[in-house]
Protein backbone atom coordinates (compact mmCIF):
# COMPACT_ATOMS: atom_id res chain seq x y z
CA UNK A 1 0.00 0.00 0.00
CA UNK A 2 2.83 2.37 0.86
CA UNK A 3 4.50 1.69 -2.50
CA UNK A 4 1.28 2.46 -4.38
CA UNK A 5 0.91 5.80 -2.58
CA UNK A 6 4.58 6.63 -3.27
CA UNK A 7 4.19 5.86 -6.98
CA UNK A 8 1.05 8.01 -7.16
CA UNK A 9 2.85 10.95 -5.53
CA UNK A 10 5.80 10.66 -7.94
CA UNK A 11 3.48 10.57 -10.97
CA UNK A 12 1.58 13.61 -9.68
CA UNK A 13 4.82 15.56 -9.21
CA UNK A 14 6.07 14.60 -12.66
CA UNK A 15 2.78 15.60 -14.27
CA UNK A 16 2.74 18.96 -12.49
CA UNK A 17 6.34 19.64 -13.52
CA UNK A 18 5.58 18.83 -17.15
CA UNK A 19 2.53 21.15 -17.08
CA UNK A 20 4.55 24.06 -15.66
CA UNK A 21 7.33 23.49 -18.20
CA UNK A 22 4.93 23.51 -21.13
CA UNK A 23 3.10 26.55 -19.81
CA UNK A 24 6.32 28.46 -19.31
CA UNK A 25 7.43 27.63 -22.83
CA UNK A 26 4.13 28.78 -24.31
CA UNK A 27 4.37 32.16 -22.53
CA UNK A 28 7.85 33.06 -23.71
CA UNK A 29 7.86 36.07 -26.02
CA UNK A 30 4.93 38.26 -27.02
CA UNK A 31 3.09 37.48 -30.21
CA UNK A 32 2.17 40.36 -32.52
CA UNK A 33 -1.37 41.68 -32.25
CA UNK A 34 -3.77 40.07 -34.71
CA UNK A 35 -7.03 41.86 -35.37
CA UNK A 36 -9.93 40.65 -37.47
CA UNK A 37 -12.70 42.89 -38.70
CA UNK A 38 -15.10 41.82 -41.40
CA UNK A 39 -15.44 38.71 -43.47
CA UNK A 40 -12.13 36.94 -43.81
CA UNK A 41 -10.11 40.07 -43.13
CA UNK A 42 -7.17 39.86 -40.75
CA UNK A 43 -3.78 41.44 -40.19
CA UNK A 44 -0.81 41.03 -37.90
CA UNK A 45 0.44 44.12 -36.11
CA UNK A 46 3.59 44.68 -34.12
CA UNK A 47 3.20 45.51 -30.43
CA UNK A 48 2.30 49.11 -29.72
CA UNK A 49 4.57 51.39 -27.70
CA UNK A 50 2.98 53.96 -25.41
CA UNK A 51 4.79 57.17 -24.53
CA UNK A 52 4.73 58.64 -21.03
CA UNK A 53 1.35 60.15 -20.06
CA UNK A 54 -0.37 58.39 -23.00
CA UNK A 55 -4.17 58.02 -22.75
CA UNK A 56 -5.62 56.85 -26.10
CA UNK A 57 -5.42 57.19 -29.86
CA UNK A 58 -7.69 57.11 -32.93
CA UNK A 59 -7.52 55.01 -35.02
CA UNK A 60 -6.92 52.51 -32.24
CA UNK A 61 -4.00 50.12 -32.46
CA UNK A 62 -4.93 47.15 -34.65
CA UNK A 63 -7.95 48.81 -36.27
CA UNK A 64 -8.83 47.65 -39.80
CA UNK A 65 -10.71 50.39 -41.62
CA UNK A 66 -12.73 50.47 -44.85
CA UNK A 67 -11.55 53.99 -45.61
CA UNK A 68 -8.84 56.53 -44.88
CA UNK A 69 -9.03 58.17 -41.42
CA UNK A 70 -9.49 61.93 -41.61
CA UNK A 71 -6.66 62.28 -39.10
CA UNK A 72 -4.63 60.57 -36.41
CA UNK A 73 -5.33 61.84 -32.88
CA UNK A 74 -3.32 60.95 -29.77
CA UNK A 75 -4.44 61.91 -26.26
CA UNK A 76 -2.36 62.44 -23.11
CA UNK A 77 -2.92 63.40 -19.48
CA UNK A 78 -0.11 65.97 -19.47
CA UNK A 79 0.37 69.25 -21.35
CA UNK A 80 2.12 68.84 -24.70
CA UNK A 81 4.71 71.26 -26.07
CA UNK A 82 6.89 71.68 -29.16
CA UNK A 83 8.44 69.80 -30.91
CA UNK A 84 5.75 67.11 -30.51
CA UNK A 85 5.31 65.30 -33.83
CA UNK A 86 3.32 62.57 -35.60
CA UNK A 87 4.72 60.59 -38.55
CA UNK A 88 2.55 58.18 -40.59
CA UNK A 89 4.12 55.67 -42.98
CA UNK A 90 2.88 52.56 -44.77
CA UNK A 91 4.25 49.32 -46.17
CA UNK A 92 2.97 50.10 -49.67
CA UNK A 93 3.79 53.79 -49.41
CA UNK A 94 7.02 54.18 -47.41
CA UNK A 95 6.96 57.97 -47.45
CA UNK A 96 5.06 59.88 -44.79
CA UNK A 97 1.37 60.01 -45.79
CA UNK A 98 0.50 62.67 -43.25
CA UNK A 99 -0.93 65.91 -44.57
CA UNK A 100 0.25 69.22 -43.16
CA UNK A 101 1.92 69.75 -39.82
CA UNK A 102 1.26 68.09 -36.47
CA UNK A 103 -1.15 70.25 -34.47
CA UNK A 104 -1.38 70.42 -30.68
CA UNK A 105 -4.99 71.06 -29.64
CA UNK A 106 -5.89 74.16 -27.64
CA UNK A 107 -6.24 72.12 -24.44
CA UNK A 108 -2.64 70.88 -24.96
CA UNK A 109 -3.73 67.33 -24.08
CA UNK A 110 -4.05 66.07 -27.65
CA UNK A 111 -2.11 66.23 -30.87
CA UNK A 112 -3.32 65.38 -34.35
CA UNK A 113 -2.26 65.18 -37.95
CA UNK A 114 -4.38 64.86 -41.09
CA UNK A 115 -3.88 61.98 -43.56
CA UNK A 116 -3.84 62.23 -47.33
CA UNK A 117 -7.14 60.94 -48.68
CA UNK A 118 -5.35 59.03 -51.45
CA UNK A 119 -3.38 56.86 -49.01
CA UNK A 120 -3.41 53.31 -50.51
CA UNK A 121 -4.55 50.14 -48.79
CA UNK A 122 -2.07 48.59 -46.37
CA UNK A 123 -0.75 48.62 -42.82
CA UNK A 124 0.31 52.00 -41.48
CA UNK A 125 2.73 52.69 -38.66
CA UNK A 126 2.27 55.83 -36.60
CA UNK A 127 5.45 56.97 -34.86
CA UNK A 128 5.01 59.91 -32.55
CA UNK A 129 7.10 62.05 -30.25
CA UNK A 130 5.37 63.63 -27.26
CA UNK A 131 7.23 66.52 -25.64
CA UNK A 132 6.62 68.44 -22.43
CA UNK A 133 7.35 72.00 -21.31
CA UNK A 134 10.50 70.88 -19.47
CA UNK A 135 12.05 69.89 -22.82
CA UNK A 136 11.82 66.12 -22.33
CA UNK A 137 10.36 64.01 -25.15
CA UNK A 138 9.05 60.44 -25.31
CA UNK A 139 8.41 58.21 -28.32
CA UNK A 140 5.46 55.94 -29.04
CA UNK A 141 4.12 53.79 -31.85
CA UNK A 142 0.95 52.04 -33.03
CA UNK A 143 -0.47 50.60 -36.24
CA UNK A 144 -3.70 50.41 -38.20
CA UNK A 145 -4.74 49.04 -41.58
CA UNK A 146 -6.74 50.47 -44.48
CA UNK A 147 -8.64 47.82 -46.45
CA UNK A 148 -11.18 49.26 -48.86
CA UNK A 149 -12.59 45.80 -49.62
CA UNK A 150 -14.47 46.12 -46.32
CA UNK A 151 -16.79 48.62 -47.97
CA UNK A 152 -19.05 45.64 -48.79
CA UNK A 153 -19.99 45.52 -45.09
CA UNK A 154 -21.42 49.05 -45.25
CA UNK A 155 -24.99 49.81 -46.24
CA UNK A 156 -24.72 51.90 -49.38
CA UNK A 157 -26.77 55.06 -48.85
CA UNK A 158 -24.84 57.27 -51.24
CA UNK A 159 -26.68 59.80 -53.37
CA UNK A 160 -29.10 60.75 -50.56
CA UNK A 161 -29.39 64.21 -49.03
CA UNK A 162 -30.37 62.78 -45.64
CA UNK A 163 -29.83 59.41 -43.96
CA UNK A 164 -31.39 58.18 -40.70
CA UNK A 165 -29.70 55.89 -38.18
CA UNK A 166 -31.88 54.52 -35.38
CA UNK A 167 -30.56 53.94 -31.87
CA UNK A 168 -32.55 50.85 -31.01
CA UNK A 169 -32.02 47.75 -28.87
CA UNK A 170 -28.65 49.13 -27.74
CA UNK A 171 -27.29 49.32 -31.27
CA UNK A 172 -26.90 51.75 -34.15
CA UNK A 173 -29.17 50.59 -36.98
CA UNK A 174 -27.59 50.39 -39.50
CA UNK A 175 -24.21 50.08 -37.79
CA UNK A 176 -22.07 50.87 -40.83
CA UNK A 177 -23.22 53.27 -43.54
CA UNK A 178 -21.62 54.67 -46.68
CA UNK A 179 -22.82 58.13 -47.65
CA UNK A 180 -21.90 60.83 -50.13
CA UNK A 181 -19.98 63.95 -49.20
CA UNK A 182 -22.43 66.60 -47.97
CA UNK A 183 -25.00 64.11 -46.64
CA UNK A 184 -26.85 64.95 -43.44
CA UNK A 185 -26.91 61.96 -41.08
CA UNK A 186 -29.70 61.97 -38.48
CA UNK A 187 -29.65 59.76 -35.38
CA UNK A 188 -32.96 58.99 -33.62
CA UNK A 189 -33.08 57.39 -30.17
CA UNK A 190 -35.86 54.79 -30.06
CA UNK A 191 -34.84 53.15 -26.78
CA UNK A 192 -36.28 53.93 -23.35
CA UNK A 193 -32.82 54.82 -22.11
CA UNK A 194 -30.34 57.61 -22.71
CA UNK A 195 -27.84 57.19 -25.53
CA UNK A 196 -25.26 59.50 -27.09
CA UNK A 197 -23.46 59.84 -30.41
CA UNK A 198 -19.79 60.49 -29.68
CA UNK A 199 -16.75 60.45 -31.93
CA UNK A 200 -13.88 58.12 -30.93
CA UNK A 201 -11.88 57.62 -28.79
CA UNK A 202 -13.57 57.09 -25.45
CA UNK A 203 -13.51 59.22 -23.36
CA UNK A 204 -11.48 61.71 -25.43
CA UNK A 205 -14.21 62.22 -28.07
CA UNK A 206 -11.96 64.35 -30.27
CA UNK A 207 -11.29 62.44 -33.51
CA UNK A 208 -14.02 64.54 -35.15
CA UNK A 209 -15.21 67.06 -32.51
CA UNK A 210 -18.21 68.01 -34.66
CA UNK A 211 -19.81 64.63 -33.92
CA UNK A 212 -20.61 64.83 -30.21
CA UNK A 213 -24.24 64.89 -29.14
CA UNK A 214 -25.89 65.77 -25.87
CA UNK A 215 -27.69 63.02 -23.92
CA UNK A 216 -30.47 61.71 -26.15
CA UNK A 217 -33.69 60.53 -24.49
CA UNK A 218 -36.31 58.50 -26.34
CA UNK A 219 -37.50 60.41 -29.39
CA UNK A 220 -34.58 62.86 -29.40
CA UNK A 221 -32.65 63.42 -32.61
CA UNK A 222 -29.13 64.56 -33.45
CA UNK A 223 -27.62 65.32 -36.84
CA UNK A 224 -24.27 65.97 -38.53
CA UNK A 225 -23.54 66.97 -42.12
CA UNK A 226 -20.34 65.27 -43.29
CA UNK A 227 -18.39 67.53 -45.65
CA UNK A 228 -15.07 65.68 -45.72
CA UNK A 229 -14.33 62.28 -47.25
CA UNK A 230 -13.02 59.58 -44.93
CA UNK A 231 -14.15 57.20 -42.21
CA UNK A 232 -15.75 58.28 -38.95
CA UNK A 233 -15.82 55.73 -36.10
CA UNK A 234 -18.12 56.62 -33.20
CA UNK A 235 -19.86 55.14 -30.15
CA UNK A 236 -22.48 55.66 -27.45
CA UNK A 237 -20.69 56.83 -24.32
CA UNK A 238 -22.95 55.06 -21.75
CA UNK A 239 -22.46 51.82 -23.71
CA UNK A 240 -19.03 52.45 -25.23
CA UNK A 241 -17.86 48.82 -25.14
CA UNK A 242 -20.72 47.41 -27.19
CA UNK A 243 -22.57 50.20 -29.01
CA UNK A 244 -20.37 51.31 -31.90
CA UNK A 245 -20.87 52.58 -35.43
CA UNK A 246 -19.04 53.89 -38.50
CA UNK A 247 -19.84 56.41 -41.20
CA UNK A 248 -17.85 56.17 -44.45
CA UNK A 249 -18.00 59.34 -46.52
CA UNK A 250 -17.16 59.15 -50.22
Amino acid sequence: MTKIILVAVVLLLLGGGAYLFLRKGSNQGTAPTTNQEGSGTSASFSNSKKAAHYESNTPEHGAILAGVPINVVINFNFDLANPSEIRISGTTSPSDVGSGDTVVDANKLSMRRAIRNDAPDGIYTVNYTACWADGSCHDGQFQFKIDRSLVTEFEDLTGKDEVTINLKNFAFNPTKVKVSKGTKVIWVNQDNIIHTVNTDSHPGHNYFPGQNSRDLSKGDTYSVTFDKEGIYPYHCTPHADTMKGQVLVE
